[in-house]
């Protein structure tokens, strides 16, 4: 058990004693932490490795420019990002574009119009 999660069961563990919502959340808070470490991970070495590549032929005071349009600097990049893009969408998963407040709002709006158009004549 983390350090945090400990120090919220010693402070409100009669509260969530044998709660489910509360682990499920949990274990939620966790994957999104989990991901957002993946990305800033994926932001620092791929700076690094970019940064490097086109720094490598660095001689006097001008960068190298041909290193900008290599397919080898930006694989590395490219790649990963596919496999970031996945982890977002496992954390995420569908509810990313079509959450259950987007599902409410139209199915209120759905109820509104054919509420409308059976008082239309009315």
């Amino acid at each position: 058990m983390g350090r945090c999660r400990r120090r919220f069961y010693e402070e409100y563990g009669q509260e969530f004693e044998n709660d489910e919502s509360f682990e499920r959340a949990y274990k939620k808070i966790k994957r999104i932490k989990g991901f957002y470490s993946h990305l800033k991970i994926y932001l620092i070495v791929n700076a690094i490795i970019i940064f490097s590549n086109i720094n490598r032929d660095f001689v006097g005071n001008r960068f190298d420019e041909s290193g900008l349009f290599e397919w080898h600097t930006y694989s590395t990049a490219f790649f990963w990002g596919i496999g970031l893009l996945i982890h977002a969408f496992t954390v995420f998963g569908p509810d990313l574009f079509f959450g259950s407040e987007w599902e409410q709002k139209k199915i209120q709006k759905y109820m509104n119009k054919e509420s409308q158009n059976t008082n239309k004549w009315e």
